[in-house]
């Protein structure tokens, strides 16, 4: 006799819970998206409560930046000096950059420019490499990204504030003693630092997508330093040629060009003010402003994709 096999009755399939339905289990229990971008306000709160690490952590790169050379920091100096020296060897004397400026004036005028500049060149690109050269700390901690590129920022203001004791000498040496024009060196360098910060957070996106990045951009900023009147004044050596005054315009109130005559004039005292282009504070104010705010919040909107891919 034979027994009937009678294959039990499948489940109901149940629907799978929408998204929607998930997105409110999870924040019933206080889940949260892993990595996820805060609000613009949070995310400068948390950049704030982590002011002591970007120090520290300057400091740190600072301190190891030439830890193998047997100079040591004396390096931070001697660098931006020596390209002066050489500046001054190959404009100064053999093409001839140094006219419309006077014998004593214009050694001070180089190194001032060449140690200003390098504080944005160096911001640039140590911001290129900020993510993409820290990859190990940035997927193992949770931290805002932006305390990367800030902290190389700082990192380059700390730099040049050591070489501004040499700069001290060099000025004085060439006969501008200290005066209360000195002091508005103080407002100059924190505008150009908020505009060095702002192009470092701007780069350190772009860097961290494009390696190759750091590879172009010694070229570009070398463009950028013979056209900011590094070497030699702007005003002086347009006013014999035959450019469109839109360009004289453009190279005068570039940004680096503004920085540098902003040091020149404070702190040189034969630079005096027919030196410097209209308005010049409020372009330095200007251009701190606007590449500060851009490069805070480009950087910001892509805070979940560093590190990863």
């Amino acid at each position: 006799m034979s027994q009937a096999l009678h294959t039990p009755p499948s489940p109901p399939v149940r629907p799978a819970p929408a998204e929607d339905d998930l997105a409110a289990l999870a924040a019933r229990h206080g889940l949260t998206v892993s990595g996820a971008r805060p609000t613009l306000p949070g995310y400068v709160r948390e950049l704030w409560a982590r002011r002591h690490f970007i120090l520290a952590f300057s400091r740190a790169k600072l301190t190891a930046q030439y830890s193998q050379a047997k100079l040591g920091q004396l390096w931070q100096v001697a660098t931006p000096l020596l390209n002066a020296a050489v500046y001054f060897f190959v404009f100064g004397l053999l093409l001839g950059a140094r006219r419309g400026i006077p014998s004593d004036v214009y050694v001070p005028f180089l190194v001032t420019g060449v140690f200003v500049f390098t504080f944005t060149q160096s911001s640039v690109l140590a911001g290129v490499r900020a993510i993409s050269g820290n990859l190990g700390l940035v997927r193992a901690l949770h931290f805002p990204r932006a305390a990367l590129p800030v902290s190389f920022a700082l990192q380059q203001l700390q730099q040049l504030l050591f070489s501004m004791i040499v700069l001290v000498v060099v000025v004085m040496a060439f006969g501008s003693m200290p005066a209360l024009s000195w002091l508005l060196v103080v407002p100059a360098l924190l505008l150009q630092f908020v505009f060095n910060t702002g192009l470092a957070l701007i780069f350190a996106r772009l860097g961290s997508r494009t390696p190759d990045l750091a590879q172009l951009m010694p070229f570009v900023l070398r463009t950028w330093m013979y056209a900011s009147g590094v070497m030699f004044s702007i005003p002086v050596m347009l006013a014999d040629k035959n450019v469109p005054s839109w360009l004289d315009d453009v190279l005068q109130w570039n940004p680096a060009a503004v920085y540098m005559d902003l040091v020149r004039f404070a702190m040189i005292d034969d630079y005096g003010s027919s030196y410097l282009p209209p308005h010049v504070w409020a372009f330095a104010a200007g251009w701190a402003l606007l590449a500060g705010v851009i490069g805070f919040v480009y950087f910001w909107k892509a805070e979940e994709t560093y590190g990863r891919g």
